[in-house]
């Protein structure tokens, strides 16, 4: 099932849900820009193969309509949470990518009794001087409407410095233009909460068993993040994957692996 509306006192607008496999639960969480489709697509039928995997899609991206208002961390996290009770998971694991490890991050802090694992890939708590800039300049190109700026922007920073210099130039102008075209009409939303996001207050009361995968060769969100994130977790495993921002477009099957085993290992 996918893109169905999600029904939610806790929102000003529905959220489009996706639903796929059988088993125990696993919610996930996208990044800004993205979608579930997008940062989980090419791993999904490795994650749904054992578990029901539920995300939603934030405003502005995939079948969700765009906000009216500042998105909020809490309100992206509530929605996840209400898209598993309306598929009748009491407990589940939550993945969260990019920013979409801040929802993942709030969800453990709120709902421990709930959380039974907590993986968090190429993820920060809050911005740094880096992140911040880059983010106010990723959101000025969306607002602008320039997609060709957009994308010469984004293209360098998601892909490790190893993958785009493995691009011919014609791969790499058909990539900048499907990046021109694709990007979400909620970008400039997302990316205003990167900027704004901070979850470092959360760290502390997690409770569930974590895992951080550290994208070495990120150059959007600096690995650093990556590291405090797990520095600060009570008990946090640590992975590396050598990719850029998009491990599921760079390595999918590695990262599958990584989020499979960590589940399957805290199952037993």
């Amino acid at each position: 099932m996918t893109g169905t509306p999600l029904d939610a006192t806790t929102t000003r607008r529905p959220f489009a849900r996706t639903v796929r496999g059988s088993g125990p639960g696993l919610l996930v969480a996208h990044g800004a820009g993205g979608s579930v489709e997008a940062n989980y697509g090419p791993v999904m039928a490795a994650l749904a193969a054992a578990h029901t995997v539920v995300g939603v899609d934030y405003p502005g991206t995939g079948a969700t309509p765009r906000a009216d208002a500042p998105l909020d961390v809490d309100e992206l996290a509530d929605q996840l949470v209400a898209a598993a009770d309306a598929e009748g998971l009491d407990r589940f694991a939550v993945s969260g990518y990019s920013l979409g490890g801040a929802v993942a991050i709030r969800i453990a802090a709120r709902h421990p009794e709930r959380v039974t694992a907590l993986l968090l890939t190429a993820s920060f708590a809050h911005a740094d001087h880096d992140l911040r800039l880059g983010a106010e300049l990723w959101r000025a190109l969306a607002e602008s409407g320039d997609r060709e700026t957009l994308a010469r922007f984004v293209v360098p920073r998601a892909l490790s410095e190893a993958a785009l210099r493995s691009l011919s130039g014609e791969a790499l102008a058909a990539l900048l233009a499907e990046v021109g075209a694709t990007a979400p009409p909620g970008t400039a939303d997302h990316v205003d909460l990167v900027t704004r996001v901070d979850v470092r207050a959360d760290l502390g009361l997690i409770k569930a068993p974590t895992l951080v995968v550290t994208a070495t060769g990120d150059r959007l969100v600096p690995p650093a993040l990556h590291r405090a994130l797990a520095s600060a977790i009570p008990g946090a495993r640590t992975a590396e994957i050598p990719t850029g921002h998009l491990p599921f477009a760079e390595l999918p099957q590695e990262w599958a692996a990584l989020m499979t085993e960590f589940l399957r290992d805290t199952r037993m």
